[in-house]
């Protein structure tokens, strides 16, 4: 009997649903390098989900000069920035992230009530 490795697609639907089974927040933050820029925006995004969303997200940061393939995939055109890949619709936020009030908004975190944080 032959066996096969999983691809990455089936490995990340398989991520996703079962997050989607424990209600958490898949975030995925893009970056360009180890720069001022990209470090104010990882520190600006976990102090947000530390407060807002406590335990209930993951947070990925993805540096786009060392996978540049998951760039491509995500239509990455500017750095930094986050994407909410669950739960759906997908939201991006493009910038310094600084602007939490905005960030809050554009992803659509907190909006539906607590039950949702």
């Amino acid at each position: 009997m032959k066996t096969t490795k999983t691809s990455r697609p089936t490995r990340a639907l398989e991520k996703s649903l079962a997050t989607r089974l424990t209600g958490r927040y898949v975030l995925r933050l893009f970056v360009a390098g180890a720069t001022d820029r990209s470090c104010q925006a990882v520190q600006n995004v976990r102090q947000l989900c530390d407060a807002k969303l406590k335990n209930k997200y993951r947070l990925e940061v993805i540096d786009i000069y060392q996978q540049p393939e998951l760039a491509r995939d995500n239509q990455i055109v500017a750095t930094p920035t986050l994407v909410k890949a669950w739960p759906r619709p997908v939201r991006r936020f493009i910038g310094n992230l600084a602007n939490t009030a905005g960030l809050l908004v554009e992803l659509d975190v907190g909006l539906r009530g607590s039950a949702r944080l």
